[in-house]
């Protein structure tokens, strides 16, 4: 039986420009490309109408067609990998199983035991770098320490930044190394308990206009000023290394947002305790958290009484996004106005965002209630009045997803801004007080 290399979609799930696709494709032995369902995640989600599943699931299709013209295919699984690569390892001669890195804490022990079993089977595993520009130990300050800012991160990686780490793979020069085989099935949602969704996604192309635009326009929820991208990038149906390249060309601002995605990576690698519902600042795990249960779900499905808040929690129980500005309006609510633990609300971000990112939404929760890496002190909240004032004059975002504004079905607010404001400062103080 002649040697094969394979290579492990994950969060990657495109031809081109993929680095650990590059390596295997150049390894010298024709590649299988494989991907699984795994059921180690699967079987967590309650949803089974999960948009994420439809989305891969589409993902997955796409590149099955793309693999079909070049008469090979993509061997898809529904399992665990525990149980997929042994089977796989007794079914074919591999020599290695190519992958890019994930940074999660999930990701990491799943790998080192395929790679401890490839091992036992003299199979080689090699992972790379593809989802971030830097990664690790890429950026450190000058005492050699990671950051735990944003802005002076910012400044090393845009210094350190050259043509080498922002160039692509040429994955298409070496595609007649996929192995030549027939098309196999690929397991339909309804064989892996899921259900289709009418759901339509997000264009993966990059609209210059919007980029070009993106400082002056990116805070207002009513109008088109954001990429959509996030989705993509999560699954990597799109490459960082180009969306990098345009956003030097085009918006300082907009590369600013694919660098936050490179902080929050490092800081899930040097800091794995924020993976594991611990704060960035450990004093701030002194915080009583009031968590009613009963304003925990009014706050999710949106009936709050602060308008801007439920239009933002009704965007993304709808259509699984939410606008960055908004994003940050009801972090800070659940947080700051109703004391609720920031952990709730990233676990229901995690159920319902289609752009789920484990660091990046960890981050987010921790800058709103004051417990990350961020320079600002945590006095910080957000009214949300004003944040409307400001960011949805006309009220155009909010009338779409509350259209019973204005009417006697609409709750009053279910506290006021002041009395919130001045509790939760008195809260945090006690804590943190208590903490030194």
């Amino acid at each position: 039986m002649s040697q094969i290399s394979i290579f492990w979609f994950r969060r990657d799930l495109r031809l081109h420009d993929n680095a650990g696709l590059y390596h295997a494709l150049k390894s010298g032995n024709p590649v299988l490309p494989i991907f699984i369902f795994d059921r180690n995640i699967l079987d967590k989600l309650e949803d089974k109408k999960d948009k994420r599943i439809q989305f891969i699931h589409n993902a997955i299709t796409e590149i099955q067609e793309q693999l079909q013209a070049l008469g090979s295919t993509i061997l898809v699984k529904y399992g665990t990998p525990e149980e997929v690569f042994p089977a796989l390892l007794n079914e074919y001669n591999v020599s290695a199983i190519y992958t890019n890195h994930d940074y999660e804490p999930y990701a990491q022990i799943r790998d080192e035991a395929v790679k401890e079993y490839a091992m036992t089977e003299a199979a080689d595993f090699y992972t790379f770098k593809d989802q971030a520009i830097f990664e690790k130990n890429e950026v450190l300050s000058g005492a050699g320490t990671p950051y735990t800012v944003f802005t002076p991160y910012s400044r090393k990686w845009k210094e350190k930044v050259n043509t080498f780490y922002l160039k692509s793979y040429p994955n298409e020069k070496y595609f007649n190394n996929f192995l030549k085989t027939e098309k196999m099935d690929i397991p339909s949602l309804a064989e892996m308990g899921f259900q289709s969704t009418a759901t339509v996604f997000p264009k993966k192309e990059v609209r210059d206009n919007i980029v070009k635009n993106y400082a002056e326009k990116r805070d207002f929820p009513a109008i088109e000023g954001t990429s959509k991208l996030s989705v993509h990038l999560r699954f990597g149906t799109v490459s960082i290394r180009e969306l990098a390249r345009t956003a030097q060309k085009l918006s300082e601002t907009w590369l600013n947002e694919l660098i936050w995605r490179d902080f929050y990576f490092n800081i899930l690698h040097h800091f794995p305790h924020v993976g594991q519902g611990v704060s960035f600042r450990r004093e701030y795990d002194k915080i009583q958290w009031r968590n009613n249960e009963d304003e925990f779900k009014k706050w999710c499905e949106g009936k709050t009484g602060y308008p801007i808040v439920d239009a933002g929690m009704r965007e993304l129980n709808t259509t699984g996004f939410m606008h960055n500005r908004v994003r940050m309006i009801v972090a800070s609510f659940l947080t700051k106005h109703l004391l609720i633990d920031w952990r709730w609300g990233e676990a229901y971000f995690a159920q319902k965002l289609l752009d789920f990112d484990l660091s990046a939404n960890n981050g987010g929760w921790q800058w709103a209630s004051g417990s990350g890496c961020d320079a600002a002190p945590y006095f910080r909240v957000f009214n949300p009045r004003l944040q409307t004032e400001k960011f949805d004059k006309n009220l155009e975002y909010i009338k779409k997803w509350v259209p019973e504004l204005n009417s006697f079905d609409y709750p009053l607010p279910m506290v006021d801004h002041d009395f919130a404001r001045k509790r939760v400062l008195e809260v945090y103080q006690k804590a943190l007080k208590g903490a030194e």
